[in-house]
C-alpha cells in the first residue's frame, strides 16, 4: 500500500524529532503548515508546555509574506518571555518557501538558531 504524503510527512517529523528536542534553556521552535495558514510554538519538551505561539490566521498578503511575519511575531513574543535561542524543527517540511520565510523572519526579529 502506498504512503500518502501526509504519512511521509509525517514519518519524516518522527526522525527529525529523534534529533531535535527542547529544553527549558533551548527551546523547540515547531513549525506546522496547512494550506491557508502557518502556525509556530517554542515548546519546552520536558514538561510538555507550549511558551509561546503565533499563526497567520487573520493575516493579509502572500504566503511567504505572511510566513515571515509569523516568524517575526513569534520572535518578539519569545523575546518578551525570556527566550533567546531555540531549536529550529522543521517539521518533517522542506526547508523552503513558507517554512524558511518564518525561520528567516525569526532570526530577523532577534531569535537565535
Amino acid at each position: 500500500m502506498k504512503r500518502t504524503k501526509e504519512q511521509s510527512r509525517k514519518r519524516i517529523h518522527m526522525r527529525v524529532r529523534k534529533k531535535v528536542n527542547g529544553t527549558p534553556e533551548r527551546p523547540r521552535l515547531s513549525v506546522y503548515r496547512s494550506n491557508k495558514a502557518i502556525y509556530c510554538q517554542v515548546i519546552n519538551d520536558l514538561t510538555g508546555n507550549t511558551l509561546v505561539s503565533a499563526s497567520s490566521q487573520g493575516m493579509t498578503g502572500t504566503n511567504s509574506a505572511q510566513a515571515s511575519e509569523v516568524g517575526k511575531l513569534v520572535a518578539e513574543r519569545a523575546k518578551a518571555a525570556g527566550i533567546e535561542t531555540v531549536v529550529f524543527d522543521r517539521g518533517g517540511y522542506l526547508y523552503h518557501g513558507r517554512v524558511k520565510a518564518l525561520a528567516e523572519g525569526a532570526r530577523e526579529g532577534g531569535l537565535q538558531f
